[in-house]
């Protein structure tokens, strides 16, 4: 069992990488890649707790994407280490989501709800602080009911207390990507919003401009849209991965480690077939 996509507390995950792997081992992953968002904070860790056990583990990043419309994620997979590149842009991208917090703060204290900056940070520390740590502050308050009612009601796009932030040009993300030994992969292609009779160009697009792996198989989306995500992808040149974008019970709830769309157990081929040759590949062309 395998799964190339999950965060723990180093951003918006429940568990901390270390819980993150043994949780992993009870289940029986053999290769797993953590990928938390803006942020690698937490890869040390994890990797230390995987050798322990003799698990894979692949270092990875969620990062935010530019795009007109929709939400274009994209990961980093099987970094060796943090280039120059990678770790400005991190900066970059973490200073803007201090500010953003800042606005979304403003905005629920104009509001009369009372919550600080610092009240984050005592609750969540060591943490890329996010919308998810502001769902749970204000479930706990009593100001919702849960963390989805937090979205829905004030955290969503368009929504009152929502605050935009800035994200990462795609070339740019590519080559801090590449330069510190990883591949990008897009995630969730399905939250791109983009039309089946669109995006074959805009995988094509993508793909020259050295995006190389898809998850065409995700817990948010049908079998039969990863099916065909899968056979887009393959046509223009794709490896393909699978990922549980596992957040823990509290957030995203009813994502399963290991599991993808359907609740489908991640098989072993997305890493020993698809990710671990790719990034043999990529390793033989520095």
């Amino acid at each position: 069992m395998t799964d190339l996509h999950v965060h723990t507390t180093a951003s918006d995950g429940q568990y901390t990488p270390s819980q993150i792997i043994r949780m992993a081992a009870d289940l029986g992953i053999t290769t797993i890649a953590i990928t938390d968002h803006d942020t690698t904070a937490g890869i040390d860790e994890g990797k230390a707790e995987a050798e322990k056990i003799g698990m894979n583990f692949v270092s990875g990043i969620e990062i935010n994407i530019s795009v007109p419309k929709g939400e274009f994620h994209l990961l980093g997979l099987g970094l060796t280490h943090i280039s120059d590149s990678l770790r400005g842009a991190i900066a970059r991208l973490q200073q803007n989501r201090t500010l953003r917090n800042e606005q979304m703060i403003a905005k629920m204290n104009a509001d009369g709800i009372s919550i600080t900056m610092e009240e984050l940070f005592l609750r969540f520390p060591g943490t890329v602080i996010g919308r998810p740590h502001f769902a749970t502050i204000l479930t706990e308050k009593g100001v919702v009911r849960n963390n989805q009612q937090a979205f829905d009601k004030y955290l969503g796009r368009g929504r009152p207390w929502y605050a935009e932030r800035e994200k990462m040009n795609l070339d740019e993300a590519v080559v801090a990507i590449r330069e510190s030994g990883g591949i990008p992969v897009i995630a969730h292609p399905m939250s791109l919003y983009i039309s089946w009779g669109r995006l074959p160009d805009t995988l094509q697009n993508y793909f020259e401009r050295g995006v190389l792996g898809l998850e065409a198989f995700h817990p948010s989306t049908r079998m039969t849209d990863c099916l065909r995500l899968e056979e887009c992808a393959r046509k223009i040149g794709y490896f393909i991965t699978a990922g549980s974008d596992f957040h823990g019970e509290r957030n995203h709830a009813g994502r399963s480690l290991g599991r993808t769309c359907n609740n489908k157990i991640i098989d072993d081929k997305f890493w020993t077939q698809e990710l671990k040759p790719a990034l043999q590949s990529a390793s033989n062309c520095n």
